[in-house]
C-alpha cells in the first residue's frame, strides 16, 4: 500500500511537494519542544537534588556528655617574697667612730661573732676616768669612817661620804656598760642583708649600722604573701602549704602558716600571712619570689566540663549548649578554673544537665539535631 501511495504522490507532483513540506514542519517542531522540555526537566532534577541536600546539611549531628560533679578541698594559691622569722638593724648604743666591720654583706655569721667596733680612745678614757673618781671615793669613805670612830666627823659626814663612794661607782658601771655596747655583736645565726654604714663614719647612739636577717638551721625561711579578707579568715595557724621559689625551679619545699598579720597592709591593701619554710640544704635569698598552695579544709562542689563544650568565653564568664527535648539551648556558666582540657564550672549548670561536646560552633536554639553516640 505503501508503494501505492508513492506512486500516486509521484504522479501528483503538487501533492508530494506539499507532503514533503508538512514532513519538514512537524520535525522541526519536535527539535524545538524537546530542546524547551530537557532543561525544565534538568532543572526539575537539579532542585530536586537541591532541596535534598539542603534538608540532609540542616540535621547537625551532636555528641552529649552528662556532666560531672566533684568535691575539690579549695586551696588558696598566692604568692609573695622569701624573708627571714627575724629582721633587725643592729647600731652602737653610744656615738663614735666606727673603727672596724668585720662582716660583708651577704656573710653568714654564728651567735656571739663579733660583728662591728666604734674607736675606743673616748671610751676607754671615760673608763678610766670613773675608775680614778671611784678610788677616790674609796679613800674619803675610809678616812672618814676613822674620823667617825674618834668622833671628829658626825654619822652625817660618814653617811654623805658613803653616798659618794657608791654614785662613783654606779657611774663606772654606767661607762662600762656603754663600753660593752660600743661593739656588736651576733646575737642569734643570721647574715648580713645590707651594710648601711662604713668604716670611718661618725655615727650617734642607735644608729643602724647593719641590716641583718636571722636564720637557725634554715628553719626561719618565711614566705610573705598577700591574701584578700576572705582567704585571711579561712586560713589558721599551722595549716600546711607547698611552696615553689623561682631560683629552684624543680623543688618543692613543705611549709605551714606560721604568722597571720591582724591589719591589712596599707600601701599593698592585702592582709599579710607568713609561711614558714623548710628548705632543707638550701639557703634562699632574701627578696626571692615563690608562689604557695595553702591547703584549707573547706571543700566545694563543682560541675566539671570538657574543655571543648565552651562557646564564646570571656573571663569567667562562657556559655554552652545542653539539651532540652531534643533542642539545643544556649545556656550561660561561670568559671572557676581550668585544670588541663577540664572546665570547673562554678554555677549555670546542674548535675542532670547533658551538655554538647561537638559542633557546638554550628549550632544555634532553632537548629535540628541528631545525637550521635
Amino acid at each position: 500500500m505503501k508503494s501505492k501511495i508513492i506512486s500516486t504522490v509521484r504522479q501528483n507532483g503538487t501533492g508530494y511537494q506539499n507532503l514533503k513540506n508538512n514532513f519538514t514542519l512537524m520535525s522541526k517542531k519536535t527539535i524545538v519542544l524537546c530542546l524547551i522540555a530537557f532543561p525544565l526537566l534538568y532543572a526539575c532534577k537539579e532542585d530536586k537534588k537541591e532541596h535534598t541536600s539542603f534538608e540532609t546539611a540542616d540535621i547537625i549531628p551532636i555528641k552529649t556528655a552528662t556532666v560531672q560533679s566533684l568535691a575539690l578541698t579549695n586551696n588558696i594559691s598566692a604568692s609573695g617574697l622569701v624573708t627571714t622569722e627575724n629582721q633587725a638593724n643592729y647600731g652602737f648604743k653610744i656615738g663614735g667612730i666606727v673603727s672596724r666591720i668585720y662582716v660583708e654583706e651577704g656573710q653568714f655569721f654564728k651567735k656571739g661573732q663579733l660583728l662591728a667596733a666604734l674607736d675606743a680612745t673616748e671610751i676607754n678614757a671615760g673608763l678610766n676616768q670613773t675608775d680614778l673618781n671611784v678610788k677616790k671615793y674609796e679613800r674619803d669613805y675610809n678616812r672618814a669612817n676613822n674620823l667617825y670612830k674618834d668622833s671628829v666627823y658626825t654619822l652625817e659626814q660618814l653617811q654623805n661620804t658613803k653616798t659618794g663612794l657608791d654614785i662613783a661607782k654606779k657611774q663606772k658601771d654606767a661607762v662600762a656598760f656603754n663600753a660593752r655596747y660600743a661593739k656588736i655583736y651576733a646575737t642569734a645565726n643570721g647574715f648580713v642583708a645590707s651594710k648601711i654604714a662604713n668604716e670611718g663614719e661618725v655615727v650617734g647612739p642607735g644608729t643602724p649600722i647593719l641590716a641583718i636577717n636571722e636564720t637557725n638551721q634554715n628553719n626561719n625561711y618565711l614566705l610573705k604573701v598577700g591574701l584578700t579578707d576572705k582567704e585571711w579568715a579561712s586560713v589558721k595557724i599551722g595549716q600546711k602549704a607547698v611552696v615553689t621559689l623561682d631560683g629552684y625551679p624543680e623543688a618543692y619545699f613543705d611549709a605551714a602558716v606560721f604568722r597571720k598579720s591582724q591589719s591589712a597592709d596599707a600601701a599593698l591593701g592585702s592582709f599579710q600571712v607568713e609561711l614558714k619554710l623548710n628548705m632543707k640544704n638550701s639557703k634562699p635569698a632574701v627578696g626571692m619570689f615563690g608562689k604557695a598552695e595553702i591547703k584549707t579544709e573547706n571543700t566545694e562542689d563543682f560541675i566539671v566540663i570538657p574543655y571543648n563544650s565552651l562557646i564564646e568565653a570571656d573571663g569567667n564568664k562562657a556559655f554552652v549548649f545542653i539539651v532540652v527535648n531534643n533542642k539545643v539551648k544556649r545556656q550561660p556558666v561561670t568559671i572557676t578554673k581550668f585544670e588541663n582540657n577540664k572546665v570547673f564550672i562554678k554555677d549555670g549548670l546542674q548535675k542532670t544537665d547533658q551538655i554538647v561536646i561537638s559542633n557546638s560552633a554550628y549550632l544555634n536554639e532553632q537548629s535540628k539535631i541528631k545525637i550521635i553516640k
